[in-house]
């Protein structure tokens, strides 16, 4: 009997990690929110769904096409320094091909099967959108544009792309191949296992000290500076100044002949006292006449 309940338990943990993984079919659950956007309660969405309207240029489906997306941690293993990934990383379907994606999600996190640069008049926002929440699958069409053309295709939650997790999706020919698609182009930015710990921090702080003296090499030479605005104005009554004295020298040249530094300084001090004079009644006349104005009243009719 021990040996039976043994074997038993023996079984059911050898089958609990494969039973365990059950995947959530959101296809059945969707409700339609408008503008091609359905979602559920548990974490399924489906955002840019067209299974009619035709783009603009398409005057009827080329073919009908459907694809099964698988997304998961394994499948970046052959794609060293990638943590996520897709099974498959590029697609090619005709111009106005009306294609449905099952997208199943392998992982117990979330991930997302995301197609950008569609026309906005059709598709919200310019994309078609798959999204999972743990393991399951879920479904969604649309009609591809006319005309060669490269989209790209990841998934947006944070850090799941610059891991791995993205393809490129060509219309017709396509206009060229996007940039660090695993296995399919070259990295903007590869990966480099060769170097030791020390070699590459060696590396990193020669740059850093470089850094400073690349700037001050190109650092721009200093404008030469203005003269200030105060020395200018000073200029400007210097001048006046002396233009005055020389108009007023001979006429002060006969005024203090003969006169000694004493007199010459009270006879100056006198003519200032003599010209403030003039000018406080000359502007207490002025106030006395606007005051004198605002107090007349008009005639009688």
């Amino acid at each position: 009997m021990v040996k039976l309940l043994s074997a038993g338990a023996l079984i059911f943990l050898l089958s609990a990690p494969v039973s365990a993984v059950e995947y959530e079919d959101h296809d059945g659950m969707l409700m339609d929110h408008g503008d091609g956007h359905l979602m559920d309660m548990a974490g399924g969405m489906v955002m840019g769904q067209n299974t009619s309207t035709l783009p603009g240029g398409c005057d009827s489906i080329a073919e009908t096409k459907e694809i099964t997306v698988h997304a998961g941690h394994k499948y970046a293993e052959k794609f060293p320094g990638r943590m996520f990934a897709f099974d498959t990383q590029e697609f090619n379907f005709k111009p106005c091909t009306k294609l449905t994606v099952h997208f199943i999600n392998e992982d117990n996190v979330r991930h997302q099967w995301m197609m950008h640069g569609l026309p906005k008049y059709l598709y919200p926002k310019g994309m078609f959108h798959l999204e999972a929440s743990g393991p399951a699958k879920i479904s969604g069409t649309l009609i591809l544009p006319p005309g060669d053309k490269t989209y790209l295709v990841h998934c947006d939650i944070a850090q799941h792309m610059e891991k791995g997790m993205k393809a490129q999706l060509k219309v017709g020919k396509g206009d060229g191949d996007l940039p660090s698609i695993p296995g399919v182009t070259a990295y903007v930015i590869p990966d480099d296992y060769k170097g030791s710990l020390p070699t590459v921090m060696a590396a990193v702080s020669a740059a850093a000290e470089a850094a400073p003296a690349a700037v001050a090499v190109n650092k721009p030479a200093p404008a030469a500076q203005q003269p200030p605005k105060e020395g200018s104005l000073v200029s400007g009554v210097t001048v006046i100044g002396l233009v005055i004295g020389l108009l007023l020298a001979p006429f002060l040249a006969k005024k203090f002949k003969g006169m000694s530094a004493s007199e010459i300084v009270a006879t100056i001090f006198d003519m200032l006292r003599t010209g403030i004079g003039l000018v406080i009644k000359l502007l207490s006349k002025l106030v006395k006449l606007v005051i004198s104005n605002k107090n007349k009243t008009l005639p009688e009719n």
